[in-house]
């Protein structure tokens, strides 16, 4: 049987890469892109690094923030109404993962009709979409869900986290500058660079053929271990921020091999608990990870390494070891432990099990995972 590999997304890196956006929207014929960027992001300023340049570039690009910090379809029709009332001929996403994949689910809705419900990956909705998507340019300001290289969009719609997924989706570029993370506040450093190690680990041991995904993956946990903690500790290194960039593009270039039950938890506790998705992961991944060893070991020792651990001890002893390094790597950026600490409560569990077993990402997680097996996991993790 035949597989598939994709690695087509072009990444202009490096201090300084936001200078060459003009060029970027001009290469693709973009002349005026919707600004599509969070509350936040315009609050903290970090347009400054943007608005001059397509200014001096003579590029008018109208701004839309109307939107919630976990999106919602309802905010991507809002945004598609800007789109429109604006004349606008390309979407810029300038941000967090918010941003990103609002951007995304606006640029659908272009020539897509609405209810994105209809385009649920979950329920085959990907069939539907088509190449008829504007150009997307996309411009991360936090180093943690990689949306700015991957193919979907995630909204809560019905209370629900739903991914719409589609290559139709990708960026035609995405520009990844280092200088554009440095006022992150520690907490979001750290639960993004969580949500980053998670695409990349979870990816890594998921079920499937893909030895392209798992060679970016190991790579992205290197950088991720050698770095995260220095980018928490000095929000100024900017090496560290630019490691940081590439290793979480590079846990969303993997996880087109898929995810695992970590991320199920993760989307569950988003709309159940309001917990940051890169805290969710964070909160659960060593649990998931020790669970998953039986069916994993080998992927897992091997993550161990990538993670710091001594190539020269055993297997069984290395997988072992690997939820250990991720615990420690999350305490050593000062996140929380355990559920409980984190504002979720024990009468929250019945719901996340229920959204958690109804989330696509557990289907290639190495062990099947059950209802009462979720269930565990979430009493661990508390």
């Amino acid at each position: 049987m035949a597989s598939v590999m994709s690695f087509p997304t072009r990444i202009v890196y490096g201090r300084g890469a936001i200078k060459e956006l003009p060029n970027e929207l001009k290469r693709v014929g973009a002349s005026r892109p919707l600004l599509v960027t969070d509350k936040g992001i315009l609050q903290a300023g970090l347009l400054r690094f943007v608005a001059p340049l397509l200014e001096q570039a003579g590029i008018k690009a109208p701004i839309f923030t109307d939107f919630a910090a976990n999106p919602t379809d309802a905010d991507a029709l809002k945004g598609i109404e800007a789109y429109r009332a604006q004349n606008a001929d390309s979407v810029l996403g300038v941000g967090g993962g918010a941003s990103l994949d609002m951007a995304k689910a606006i640029a659908l809705l272009v020539n897509h009709q609405p209810p994105l419900a209809q385009y649920d990956d979950a329920k085959g909705g990907d069939a539907r979409i088509t190449p008829n998507v504007p150009p997307i340019i996309q411009v991360p300001t936090t180093a943690g869900t990689g949306s700015e290289v991957g193919r979907s969009t995630v909204l809560v719609i019905d209370g629900t986290k739903t991914v719409i997924f589609s290559p139709h989706l990708m960026a035609r570029a995405a520009i990844l500058d280092p200088e554009l993370t440095v006022g992150l506040p520690p907490f979001i450093t750290a639960a993004t660079g969580m949500d980053a190690l998670t695409h990349n680990l979870e990816a890594y041991v998921a079920k499937g053929d893909h030895p392209l995904a798992d060679a970016i993956a190991i790579d992205g946990l290197k950088r991720i271990a050698a770095n995260l903690k220095k980018a928490v500790q000095n929000g100024k290194d900017l090496e560290a921020r630019e490691q940081m960039l590439l290793g979480s593009a590079f846990g969303a270039i993997a996880f087109q091999k898929g995810l695992g039950a970590c991320h199920s938890v993760a989307h569950a506790l988003t709309p159940v608990a309001g917990t940051h998705h890169g805290l969710a992961n964070s909160l659960m991944l060593p649990t998931v990870v020790s669970f998953n060893r039986m069916a994993a070991e080998a992927r897992l020792a091997e993550a161990a390494v990538a993670l710091g651990a001594d190539p020269k001890m055993s297997v069984p002893e290395r997988a072992h070891l690997c939820a250990e390094i991720v615990d420690d790597i999350r305490v050593a950026c000062g996140l929380p432990r355990k559920l409980s600490q984190a504002g979720v409560k024990r009468e929250m569990i019945p719901q996340l099990v229920e959204k958690a077993l109804a989330d696509a990402c557990h289907q290639s997680n190495p062990r099947p995972v059950t209802e009462v097996d979720f269930e565990r996991l979430i009493n661990e993790a508390f």
